[in-house]
């Protein structure tokens, strides 16, 4: 990875924040969150979105409403108002069955590709230290 300006990270840090569709693996990482938080409202959910983010790059909560939003359209989340106690009334979400579902595939999908990436970076090192001579 170019190590370029990055306005997260600074000056030569080695970031994911360039790769730009990346962020969009929000979709696992809220399935995991709705999983562990049963009945969790947005805002809990964004704060520890970024503990489990899979990349360097910043996660707008926007991309995780998004990501919320079609997960209950297809039936992988619900939501309901939170009216109780002071205060504005909250949206809070739940994982459905359906969504366990999706959890595991996304988990089988992300197993393979770490596994994938491994065996990239081990032979691209080992492609590059035969290339500088490197035994």
């Amino acid at each position: 990875m170019s190590r370029r300006a990055c306005a997260r990270h600074g000056e030569g840090h080695p970031c994911t924040c360039a790769l730009g569709n990346l962020y969009r693996f929000v979709e696992p990482v809220a399935l995991f969150l709705l999983k562990k938080k049963p009945r969790s409202y947005g805002y809990e959910l964004a704060k520890d979105l970024r503990e489990y983010a899979l990349t360097d790059a910043e996660i707008e909560v926007a991309a995780l409403y998004k990501t919320l939003r079609w997960l209950e359209e297809n039936g992988c989340a619900t939501s309901e108002w939170d009216v109780e106690g002071g205060g504005p009334a909250r949206r809070v979400y739940a994982l459905t069955a359906r969504g366990e579902k999706h959890l595991q595939e996304w988990i089988t999908v992300l197993d393979h590709m770490c596994k994938s990436m491994k065996t990239l970076t081990k032979e691209a090192r080992a492609a590059m230290a035969r290339e500088a001579g490197i035994p």
